[in-house]
């Protein structure tokens, strides 16, 4: 995991037969802007020479805050330091716990009907529109009107099918739940922390520190059905995240974080309409929790080392501040 504090672009051109090729690289330094300046330079010049040597590459790089091209490490502002624990702001204004070895995970329960469940009402009511149009009507066009019947429809039905579906499961919460306590019973010497989300669950392992690409990490990720985002986050960047602040959205900021996109860094002459923008979120954000912590689950265990990092967390997120709204 890098999360450096300084970043810097830099141009390196060639002209020939008339044309002019420019590249753009960024550098980064948890030093000095000045080496992540060197940095960008060599980088620049790199892609340059590979560039003319026939190697197919993107002029410039997208600003990407996080999971972004590959290679480039997290570009957030730090807001803190806690050991291997770095606190950034993220692209819309939220502070993030960013870790190389703790092992977070957000269970979203999700609000719309899976895609293949999507694609097999569809393909159903469209075999229905053919069978009844092309064939026991001999009217291709009744056909072609009951096609886009069944395409209008295969949203509804499809929701309602999965929602019968979810109550005879018992519900989001109960099937995440259920999930997790699978796994668990497969792993007896696990532990892990369950919190409430505005969306879901957040899950936290304890009883010893990870890395991301372990295989482990993996199949804990599928068997609790984690976001495939986050999952493809973690092994880009090595690390685990966890939100400890409040979503704009969700406290009445409805603008989005001044200047857009809001990626670190900001132009100098800039920055006081973020610095703006900031202070209204975080006295917005001030009376509301990222989770509620709920129980922990297993065998109990808490390696000393996860601990600093649950205690950070947890008191950054207000995750035992029950009187607050979760945001």
């Amino acid at each position: 995991m890098i999360v450096p504090d300084y970043w810097a672009e830099a141009r390196q051109q060639h002209r020939a037969a008339g044309k002019q090729i420019t590249i753009r690289r960024w550098g980064w330094s948890s030093s000095s802007e000045d080496d992540a300046r060197a940095m960008a330079e060599a980088r620049a010049a790199e892609a340059l020479q590979r560039l003319l040597g026939g190697e197919k590459l993107t002029r410039r790089e997208p600003k990407a805050a996080y999971n972004g091209a590959f290679g480039v490490p997290i570009r957030e502002e730090v807001l803190s330091r806690h050991g291997e624990e770095v606190v950034t702001r993220n692209s819309y204004g939220a502070h993030c716990l960013n870790t190389p070895r703790a092992l977070f995970a957000d269970v979203d329960f999700a609000s719309t009907p899976r895609a293949g469940l999507r694609f097999a009402v569809f393909g159903l009511l469209a075999l229905l529109a053919v069978v009844i149009g092309g064939f026991h009507l001999r009217s291709w066009g009744v056909a072609g009107g009951l096609l886009l019947l069944a395409l209008l429809l295969t949203g509804p039905l499809a929701g309602g099918m999965d929602r019968l579906n979810l109550l005879r499961k018992g519900g989001h919460e109960r099937i995440a739940r259920q999930r997790l306590m699978d796994f668990l019973a497969r792993h007896p010497a696990w532990n892990v922390r369950l919190y409430r989300t505005p969306g879901g669950f957040r899950l936290l392992a304890t009883h010893q520190a990870f890395e991301a690409s372990a295989p482990e990490v993996q199949q804990f990720f599928a068997a609790i059905g984690a976001d495939p985002v986050y999952v493809r986050m973690c092994s880009n960047q090595q690390c685990f995240r966890a939100r400890l602040t409040a979503k704009p959205w969700r406290i009445g900021i409805s603008d989005h974080m001044r200047p857009r996109p809001g990626i670190w860094p900001v132009p100098p002459d800039r920055l006081g309409v973020r610095q703006q923008w900031v202070a209204a979120y975080e006295r917005a954000a001030a009376s509301h929790s990222a989770c509620h912590f709920v129980e922990s689950l297993g065998s109990g265990k808490v390696d000393p080392e996860i601990s600093v990092v649950v205690a950070l967390h947890d008191r950054e997120a207000r995750a035992h501040e029950f009187a607050l709204a979760v945001a």
